[in-house]
């Protein structure tokens, strides 16, 4: 499939109730409300395709972004692919997971990560917590930075009152994230949970909640499944 056929099958799959759900979260025109369910079932004709997800994703059509994401070649993209995907990643499924799901998965996405939490832009910002959090996911403990993670745990103890609405949220994750996957700080992860607490961040209206990170890693520490990593950071 080329990039004028799969444009033409996002369109076929739109879906206004979907459209409408998307934009009460921040999609922005032009897209068509395209269910993932159905992204993937174009996933599976096209398989990874780099180039193509690369021209899905300078279309500025969300559908075709997201599915961009679940397309890149991990082994092809280049961390100046990512840079330019990040600052075109203006609400958060594209920022929080689509840009965070890729980067993860390359080699250099702990550095990425690094450097956007500290950008002033929300989402980059948000980009670089997510990323960061993927990446614990989806590599064994002895090829992370152990203390560098431990220190991410207390900028968020320290910083999360005070940033911004999104950034909140994936802080929050993050810490979540951190207590799940990476089992030497899963007792860390917990203390920095029980002092940020609950976190309030503004839902724009929408059903969505804010998971209470004490309650969700005690809940993945009786269920035994600390320190069980994803096959891929994508889903």
């Amino acid at each position: 499939m080329d990039l004028t056929a799969v444009m033409q099958e996002l369109e076929s799959y739109g879906n206004p109730a979907t459209k409408k759900t998307l934009m009460k979260h921040g999609a922005q025109e032009p897209f068509f409300g395209v269910k993932v369910q159905d992204l993937k079932k174009i996933l599976k004709k096209t398989k990874k395709n780099h180039e193509l997800a690369l021209a899905l994703y300078d279309t500025g059509n969300t559908d075709a972004m997201y599915l961009a994401g679940l397309m890149a070649d991990e082994t092809k993209m280049t961390k100046q692919q990512l840079e330019a995907w990040v600052q075109q990643a203006y609400w958060s499924y594209l920022s929080e997971y689509t840009v965070p799901w890729v980067a993860a998965e390359t080699p250099y996405g702990f550095d990425l990560g690094l450097k956007w939490r500290k950008d002033k832009q929300e989402n980059v910002a948000s980009a670089g917590w997510a990323t960061l959090a993927y990446y614990s996911s989806v590599r064994e403990d002895e090829t992370l930075d152990l203390m560098t993670y431990e220190k991410l745990l207390l900028e968020v103890v320290d910083n999360i009152p005070k940033a911004p609405n999104r950034v909140k949220y994936v802080m929050n994750g993050f810490v979540i994230a951190i207590g799940t996957y990476i089992k030497a700080l899963t007792a860390k992860a917990t203390m920095a949970a029980e002092q940020i607490g609950k976190v309030s961040v503004e839902m724009n209206g929408t059903a969505c909640k804010v998971p209470l990170a004490t309650d969700y890693i005690q809940k993945v520490i009786t269920k035994n499944k600390v320190g069980v990593k994803r096959k891929t950071a994508r889903c």
